[in-house]
């Protein structure tokens, strides 16, 4: 596939996955529209990439999570007069903790990033690059969509949601030259969890792996990849288990110790 001259939107583009996606897509040519809420980070990301990689570099400082958000990015967009050739949903986090005693408001938001904006976001772009028969849509899921996670009841079901409708539409799309993808990766390093609360429960991939992985995903016109052989394994492995069994053992992995 080729990216260069494209321009490639990535939300939560301020750390973590987010600026690995950067560099990735600027790396193979492609113009960039950063969308994130600390407008400092981005102004030190784009400083940074337009001088690695001469590219173009638009950042939009915005919280997601507020009312009319995915429709106000929209018309930033068209008033710039930008063409999102590439979409990146990699906006969205986690609480961890027992879902009884989880603030209903963070909750709300949580499923509104993780799944409302990231639907809408793609409604919003998608069909123009059905339209070009050109366009690639990348949905962030993760490995916590596999199996019920204990502990991080709310984000799990999210990441299901995340895979089974991006898994959906590529099935829709076997007739266009658009590529969609739901990309699961697992512990990485980001600030995941110094949001969700609690700690990795393994050691933390570096995050390049998760954008070399969606290239190379890309490039077969995947419908979905889980980032990371022993991931993978683990991904496929849930399925052979009794249901009740494959619970617990995540929940010991997850669910906060008692006091």
């Amino acid at each position: 596939m080729e990216y260069t001259g494209k321009t490639a939107l990535i939300t939560g583009a301020s750390s973590g996955i987010g600026v690995a996606y950067a560099d990735g897509f600027a790396a193979r040519g492609s113009n960039l529209i950063l969308v994130a809420r600390r407008k400092d980070r981005l102004e030190a990301l784009v400083t940074r990439l337009k001088k690695q990689y001469s590219v173009d570099v638009t950042v939009i400082d915005q919280d997601l999570t507020v009312s009319g958000a995915v429709a106000k990015l929209e018309k930033e967009i068209a008033k710039k007069k930008l063409t999102v050739d590439v979409l990146v949903n990699n906006a969205g986090f986690g609480l961890n903790g027992f879902f009884v005693r989880e603030d209903r408001e963070l909750t709300q938001q949580e499923i509104t990033l993780n799944i409302g904006v990231l639907v809408d976001l793609t409604a919003a772009f998608l069909p123009a690059m059905v339209e070009r028969n050109s366009g690639v849509v990348v949905n962030i899921a993760s490995t916590a969509s596999f199996q019920p996670v204990p502990g991080m009841a709310v984000y799990g079901a999210t990441k299901a949601f995340v895979r089974s409708f991006t898994e959906a539409v590529w099935g829709e799309l076997q007739n266009s030259a658009v590529r969609v993808l739901a990309v699961s990766p697992g512990s990485t390093e980001s600030e995941f969890f110094e949001v969700a609360g609690g700690s990795s429960a393994g050691k933390p991939m570096p995050a390049s792996a998760v954008v070399e992985t969606t290239f190379s995903a890309l490039e077969k016109n995947c419908p979905s990849v889980v980032v990371g052989g022993s991931n993978a394994f683990a991904a496929g492995l849930v399925r052979f288990f009794p249901k009740k069994m494959v619970i617990n053992m995540v929940g010991k992995m997850f669910l906060p110790k008692e006091k």
